[in-house]
C-alpha cells in the first residue's frame, strides 16, 4: 500500500471513457484545496488519459501507483484556479 495520505477516493474501475475523467473531476471538485483524491483506475485508456485530463484542469499529479491487478491508483493533489 502506497504512504501517500489521501483526503477521499474514488474508484472508477466499473467505468469507461470519457465518464472516468467525468467522475473523477466530480470527486475532485468536493474536495478543498490541497486535499488529495486517490483514483483507482484499470489499466490502458483510462491510465493514458485520465492523468493527462487531470493535469490540463490545473490540478498536480502526485504519483501513479501500479496495484498489479490490472489497477493503478492515481493521486492528485487539488489546485484551486
Amino acid at each position: 500500500m502506497s504512504e501517500i495520505q489521501f483526503d477521499d477516493q474514488v474508484d472508477i474501475t466499473d467505468v469507461v471513457c470519457p465518464v472516468t475523467f467525468v467522475k473523477a473531476k466530480v470527486a475532485l471538485e468536493e474536495l478543498d484545496d490541497g486535499e488529495i483524491l486517490a483514483v483507482r483506475m484499470n489499466d490502458g485508456e483510462p491510465v493514458q488519459n485520465v492523468p493527462r485530463s487531470i493535469k490540463e484542469e490545473g490540478h498536480q499529479i502526485l504519483k501513479l501507483l501500479d496495484n498489479e491487478d490490472g489497477t493503478y491508483t492515481l493521486f492528485v493533489k487539488k489546485v484551486e484556479e
